[in-house]
């Protein structure tokens, strides 16, 4: 296995430790959990470029970059639902959306293509993961501190514009994908 996917692979081993923090009930365990999150965000900026620079990109690369992509952000979206953070609604659009794309992928698989995720899936994961980082920045703070009115409002209005923005994103991109790719759905 090289490098690129170990770290791939890394990502995924970190979702547990991410959750713990997430819901353990010690100090700063928002700021533990922002660290993990961010630090397994940034395997997959890094895996993509060791994989391009030194061409070490492999079909396993292909398919589970994007699914531990999928399952760290997936697992911090679900955490959010349960701690009352975001809308229930916001999540399953989401999940739709990854769902219909992981369809399409195993379509294209059973025809021997292998997908690698677009411009816009990759717009959309970073607004994601900047999204998350977000909130638990936010969380933290708001926990940690006495936080002036003023810069709560503008926190709660920051989430809410950002949440917008990544469920436009997502949409957008897997309508995107669908378009591209619609030429497997011709013969299924």
């Amino acid at each position: 296995m090289n490098l690129p996917n170990k770290l791939t692979m890394l990502r995924m081993a970190l979702i547990p430790l991410f959750l713990v923090f997430m819901f353990i009930s010690i100090p700063f365990h928002y700021l533990w959990a922002l660290a993990v999150f961010a630090a397994a965000s940034f395997t997959d900026l890094l895996d993509g470029k060791i994989a391009r620079k030194y061409g070490l990109i492999t079909d396993f690369g292909k398919l589970m970059d994007p699914l531990a992509d999928k399952l760290l952000v997936m697992s911090a979206m679900v955490a959010f639902v349960e701690l009352r953070w975001t809308p229930a609604v916001v999540v399953i659009v989401i999940l739709a959306r990854e769902f219909l794309v992981t369809s399409i992928r195993l379509i294209a698989a059973g025809k021997g293509t292998v997908l690698a995720a677009d411009k816009w899936g990759k717009f959309k994961t970073v607004s994601q993961m900047i999204w998350i980082c977000f909130m638990l920045l936010t969380k933290w703070l708001l926990e940690s501190f006495a936080i002036p009115d003023f810069y709560v409002v503008l926190f709660n209005g920051t989430q809410w514009a950002l949440t917008a923005a990544v469920v436009y994103l997502t949409l957008y991109s897997g309508v995107n994908y669908m378009r591209k790719n619609w030429d497997l759905f011709r013969d299924a």
